[in-house]
């Protein structure tokens, strides 16, 4: 089991651990994030939202989140912003003294998670995409075989691919034998993720983690 995280850099040069651009949704008011320093907003209160029992939960920065990562886990973090990271990024992952292979990163910019990994060959590396409807994308050579041939052009340990009704045992198995490492997210229904397993998906991303992974051992 792992846990995924999503990162911005904020104003000063600081990695915050938040998934939108912007406090709006979560701490209720908004400031946008890259506009922010880090001490902006660690006053706000980032727990509330989701109940009574996490009333005064600060917005985390990266190098907090990584001292929480146990020695047999795994954190996969999902860059939200520009390439203007990574330097930060490569320097709080090597000050936490995590092995190589307990931090994976992700990201739905071909650019940066390309440029992530000239910075850090060292880590596993998935680019974050969504299937279209076939036809859609043949015409945009976003079908298996070209898909392999983009992200391996970039060194690219993989793909972590939104599910949907194309994300097919076939379309998988593609992958697969193109030895790529092959993440998918969101599934929160045990029966479909128990099937993309079955297909030969390495991880699947949900919701309700200790739930699920009750759910698939029964």
């Amino acid at each position: 089991m792992a846990v995924e995280v999503d990162v911005h850099l904020t104003a000063d040069n600081q990695i915050c651990v938040i998934h939108d651009k912007t406090t709006e949704r979560t701490a209720g008011k908004r400031m946008v994030i890259k506009g922010s320093v880090m001490a902006q907003l660690k006053k706000f209160d980032a727990g509330l939202w989701k109940g009574e029992k996490w009333r005064g939960e600060p917005i985390p920065t990266l190098t907090e989140v990584l001292k929480t990562v146990p020695a047999n886990g795994k954190l996969v973090v999902e860059i939200k912003s520009s390439s203007k990271i990574l330097d930060k990024l490569k320097q709080e992952i090597e000050l936490s003294g995590l092995r190589k292979e307990q931090v994976e990163i992700i990201a739905f910019s071909i650019s940066t998670i390309a440029a992530a990994k000239k910075l850090m060959p060292e880590h596993k590396m998935l680019w974050l995409t969504e299937l279209l409807h076939p036809y859609i994308h043949s015409v945009l050579g976003k079908n298996p075989k070209s898909l392999i041939k983009y992200v391996k052009a970039r060194a690219l340990d993989g793909v972590n691919v939104g599910d949907c009704k194309y994300f097919t045992h076939r379309y998988i198995s593609e992958l697969k034998q193109a030895q790529l490492d092959v993440y998918t997210w969101t599934v929160n229904n045990p029966q479909r993720a128990k099937q993309l397993l079955d297909f030969g998906v390495d991880w699947v991303t949900t919701d309700r983690p200790s739930w699920m992974r009750g759910m698939l051992r029964n």
